[in-house]
């Protein structure tokens, strides 16, 4: 049924770890959500692709698991539906399918019903542990059990305990949470090859020197260092930022678009109404990877003089 793509089965072994979490995070509700985000995207690829003469690609059940993972945990089921039609149809069919999408899917429908449903989006984050006891059975949080995620309580000046942010024993998206499990990830994907270190190590290497110049100048709203653990940067910059399609494919290329998205991550935040900037920050980085592409890559020179003999005594066309 579908294109046979061994890197995205990599991916998908990933996160599977980290969805299992969720699970232990929020109960049954991370199931609800990949059930309604997995028969849309698939079905939404396959149509879609069935009328080229294709089958769907594995990358689709990639973009699948990255958006239900970017989901919080309570957000109404209707608009998990509508961010991830918008992302497998919008963000990535239009554009041709796999191999010709500009921005990432998954990121591109996150950021649709961010904007398009704030207030309710806002309203989805719960209090996590207890497999799920704040988020109810079908995903309508028990009274009194919502809370501020660790970037709004940052963003308001108070404390964060270092250690649940490691943990992931804290609010957030599904898939943001567990620190640990993200990093083992970043090492096996390294280490199969499957994403760039380069980007992984640019994006979190410039979020963190900015953030560290920012205090060190006293900038009022900065915030502090151990905001890179918290919200979603650490999984975007694993998951997002390598995806192999939207990101550039020179090493250099990787290096400048991995320093866009950390710095852009760090201003959106500290300066910006948006307590979370990682969704925007992703986006301008798929919209200039082809530029650093193009300025990385060596232009071959033109010949100031067409009708000149060539080494081999032959003369050029005129």
């Amino acid at each position: 049924m579908f294109q046979k793509q061994p890197i995205m089965r990599r991916v998908l072994l990933s996160l599977a770890p980290i969805f299992l979490f969720s699970i232990y995070l929020y109960g049954l509700r991370p199931l609800w959500t990949a059930l309604v985000v997995f028969t849309l995207g698939i079905l939404t690829e396959y149509f879609m692709e069935k009328k080229r003469g294709k089958k769907p690609s594995e990358a689709v059940l990639v973009t699948c698991a990255l958006y239900t993972l970017s989901m919080p945990p309570v957000v109404p089921l209707w608009i998990v539906a509508v961010g991830i039609l918008f992302a497998v149809f919008m963000a990535k069919e239009v554009y041709g399918g796999f191999g010709r999408n500009v921005f990432n899917p998954a990121i591109a429908g996150r950021l649709f019903v961010y904007i398009a449903f704030a207030t309710i989006m806002q309203r989805g984050f719960v209090r996590a542990g207890s497999f799920g006891a704040s988020a109810g059975i079908f995903g309508y949080p028990v009274d009194g059990l919502t809370a501020a995620t660790p970037m709004a309580l940052m963003r308001g000046g108070q404390a964060t305990n270092p250690w649940d942010l490691v943990l992931g024993l804290r609010m957030g998206s599904l898939g943001e949470g567990p620190v640990i499990l993200i990093i083992l990830a970043a090492i096996y994907l390294i280490v199969t090859k499957t994403a760039s270190w380069r980007l992984i190590v640019s994006t979190i290497l410039s979020a963190f020197i900015l953030t560290a110049a920012l205090l060190l100048a006293s900038v009022p709203k900065a915030l502090p260092l151990q905001s890179l653990l918290a919200g979603s940067f650490l999984f975007v910059s694993v998951f997002m930022a390598t995806d192999p399609v939207s990101a550039p494919k020179k090493p250099l290329a990787q290096w400048f678009y991995g320093g866009l998205i950390g710095v852009a991550v760090v201003l959106i935040r500290t300066f910006s109404l948006f307590p979370e900037g990682t969704s925007f920050a992703i986006l301008m980085g798929n919209t200039a990877a082809s530029l650093f592409d193009d300025l990385v890559t060596k232009k071959k020179p033109i010949p100031t003089n067409p009708g000149a003999t060539d080494n081999t005594g032959k003369e050029g066309n005129k």
